[in-house]
């Protein structure tokens, strides 16, 4: 994983509280367990009957040295990840859930720039995945990250049709068809920004129907025949699966969009969070994001 660094192109790029959670409590004969010696403040007192001024001594003791067992953790955090994120980070957030009981993943998914505004009005989160380096930058500059933001992935378009591609769409170009009605991302978002990269390249404008604020919204209207073809990320026509015909395209290489993760600096569970970007940057991360059709860097 690469560290992010603020101006370059998108194809370009831009960590957890083990505490020991012993048990506590006085040994035979009056005597502290070996366990809570260091730790005067956990454990549970246990207590044992003997003659009168032995017991009182091996209580006295057992008192002075605990008190109550630390309990499970409770931790809780908040995921705030780009849309085209939903199907992997689902599988990790139960995954680092798993490996971390009594702990809860809140991953809440929308288009980056709707993620970042509400970040910048103070809405409560832990980490930030975008699906693109201009909102993270945003972030950034508001100084809300802790760190440098790191690029786990990167993303490219392709152009999804009805099942079966009724409209034997096979270029970009033939979105500009007369009677083809195509769908895209709004421009300030991510995968709109994109697909002016692409449009850009290729010497051509677009005239779609709607413009969306996320690439899955884009992948809804083609999937319940409200569009004929739109502009998705290649990972989102791999979950629409059989839904959707993929139409690879070669301007898409002119928009890789990057997508960087940080903890954030107000999280309540700073620790925590830094543990899951690091599932997301680490091997298991790496494997997930594969699987979807992301490119890992």
């Amino acid at each position: 994983m690469r560290a992010a660094h603020r101006g370059l192109p998108d194809e370009q790029a831009f960590g957890r509280p083990v505490g020991p959670r012993g048990r506590h409590g006085g040994g035979r004969g009056g005597q502290v367990d070996d366990r809570d010696r260091g730790n005067p403040q956990g454990g549970r007192v246990r207590r044992r009957s003997s003659v009168a001024t032995a017991a009182a001594v091996g209580v006295a003791a057992v008192l002075s040295a605990c008190s109550t067992t630390p309990p499970a953790s409770n931790d809780a955090i908040t995921v705030f990840a780009a849309s085209s994120l939903k199907s992997v980070f689902g599988k990790l957030a139960g995954q680092f859930e798993k490996a971390h009981p009594g702990t809860k993943v809140n991953v809440s998914f929308a288009g980056s720039s709707d993620l970042v505004t509400q970040l910048v009005q103070g809405a409560p989160a832990d980490v930030f995945a975008s699906a693109d380096e201009k909102n993270m930058d945003k972030a950034v500059d508001a100084g809300l990250v802790t760190g440098k933001p790191v690029i786990f992935a990167t993303n490219t378009l392709t152009i999804v049709t009805g099942p079966g591609n009724p409209k034997g769409i096979a270029s970009l170009a033939d979105l500009t068809k007369p009677g083809v009605t195509v769908v895209i991302c709004a421009p300030q978002v991510p995968c709109g920004a994109a697909a002016q990269k692409v449009q850009d390249a290729a010497g051509l404008k677009l005239r779609p129907v709607s413009e969306e604020s996320a690439a899955a919204d884009v992948l809804g209207k083609v999937v319940s025949g409200q569009a004929d073809a739109g502009l998705v990320y290649v990972t989102d026509a791999n979950s629409a699966g059989e839904k959707v015909g993929a139409v690879p395209f070669p301007e898409s290489r002119n928009a890789v969009n990057s997508y960087p993760i940080t903890a954030l600096r107000e999280s309540k569970s700073p620790a925590v969070a830094q543990m899951f970007v690091d599932l997301v940057t680490g091997p298991d991360g790496e494997q997930a994001l594969t699987e979807a059709g992301f490119v890992v860097p």
